[in-house]
């Protein structure tokens, strides 16, 4: 009969890797999973040999341990790459935008608008209702610079080319 206890512990513990692959769906993050992979690793183990619940336990954390540094490793050196890298970086969606002064910028810091929202900005001294560019940022602080039309600078724009319509 100890075939069946020891049948009995591999089920648990595969029961348990599945609820845990289960639960990474539902939870935010990349952590149960790894964990589910040891649990399942233990559950195939112990169909095989006949370990003891100590045993088992000890395989299972040792296990788990592996599986989240050596995945912890991969994803440093290669990094996922993500199609939109600025998701959920707010004010690093902003550079390159245009704003309008609302707060003088004196001594390098004043406000600015952008969008639907009022932001502090570090730049050159500017009035309000002057137009910057947003060329960087420093935590929540924009970093901006002179909006300078290519009219405002006396050249003329840069004309298509008769071969750029084909």
């Amino acid at each position: 009969m100890d075939w069946l206890t020891d049948l009995d512990a591999a089920w648990a513990w595969i029961a348990l890797g599945l609820a845990l692959a289960a639960f990474e769906m539902i939870v935010p993050g990349v952590y149960l999973i790894w964990l589910a992979v040891a649990a399942l690793a233990t559950g195939a183990l112990t169909f095989v040999f006949d370990f003891g619940v100590a045993v088992q336990v000890i395989d299972f954390v040792s296990l788990s341990l592996i599986a989240v540094y050596t995945a912890r490793r991969v994803f440093s050196e290669q990094p996922i790459q993500s199609s939109d890298p600025l998701l959920n970086n707010r004010v690093g969606r902003l550079v390159g935008q245009t704003g309008t002064v609302t707060v003088a910028i004196e001594h390098g810091e004043g406000r600015i608008h952008q969008g639907d929202s009022d932001w502090t900005a570090r730049g050159p001294e500017l009035p309000a209702g002057a137009r910057v560019r947003i060329v960087g940022f420093d935590g929540a602080t924009l970093i901006v610079e002179p909006l300078t039309l290519i009219a405002d600078e006396g050249t003329a724009p840069p004309r298509a080319s008769p071969d750029a319509d084909a």
